[in-house]
């Protein structure tokens, strides 16, 4: 598990890049949950943290081609994209801190 920051360094409603052991990882605050997804789009290598979030729906955008993947699975929900891409687990410490522990489901 790494510590990728404070909950204030997360808005809500943003994704925001960070790096897990030498991984790029995207995390999104929405309401009461932190979600991180890899960072790079599965149809093609953009970042998703760049995209747009719909906290409704529970997904980013990758900005480039306009697939979106599910941030509670990593599943594409829009084409071109037809692979997932992997979800990590995260944690919020009592103090604050944000936490990323890298997953291998993709």
């Amino acid at each position: 598990m790494a510590v990728v920051g404070r909950v204030e360094d997360f808005p809500e409603g943003k994704a925001r890049a960070v790096d897990v052991d030498g991984r790029p990882v995207c995390v999104v605050h929405l309401g009461e949950q932190f979600y991180a997804v890899d960072d790079i789009c599965s149809h093609a290598h953009y970042r998703l943290s760049e995209g747009e979030v719909y906290a409704e729906e529970r997904e980013i955008e990758c900005w480039k081609h306009g697939s979106t993947f599910s941030l509670i699975d990593g599943r594409p929900r829009s084409l071109p994209a037809t692979q997932p891409v992997s979800v990590h687990r995260v944690t919020v410490t009592p103090e604050g801190s944000v936490d990323v522990e890298l997953g291998t489901r993709r």
